[in-house]
């Protein structure tokens, strides 16, 4: 699967569409493919609209790059990259993108599912599944 970057502002970004899936409602949603982030971790607000207890969720904390941290509340759900749908646990946190209104995959159920190739000069990112073998 291959997708365009996104420009914000004066920077291009790896952002990719999916979907969020949890019991009988879902929503597409934008995220940063991010390989430093430990987990995936989208807004409160997606949870709450999803239909999720966001703090019935199991509690942990994130620190940022200027030493600030936050806690998130880790749920199960589905998500839907490029029409697949993969059983995920994501971390839901308020005001998550700073105000770009996405989310973030990372390592956790995303990087450990995909092998991805970021290419800036093409403007492109290219995820390819791994095979369950390569998983384990």
């Amino acid at each position: 699967m291959k997708f365009k970057y996104k420009r914000f502002g004066q920077f291009l970004r790896p952002v990719i569409p999916i979907k969020l899936k949890y019991k009988d409602r879902s929503i597409g949603y934008e995220v940063l493919v991010d390989s430093g982030a430990d987990l995936c971790i989208f807004d409160a607000e997606i949870g709450d609209f999803l239909g999720i207890d966001i703090k019935n969720g199991r509690p942990d904390t994130v620190g940022g790059i200027a030493g600030q941290t936050a806690t998130y509340f880790i749920h199960p759900l589905e998500i839907e990259v490029g029409g697949w749908p993969y059983k995920i646990e994501a971390g839901f946190l308020p005001r998550v993108s700073g105000g770009f209104n996405y989310g973030v995959v990372g390592q956790k159920d995303f990087f450990d599912r995909f092998v991805v190739k970021f290419d800036l000069l093409k403007e492109e990112i290219e995820l390819k599944e791994r095979r369950q073998s390569e998983q384990s």
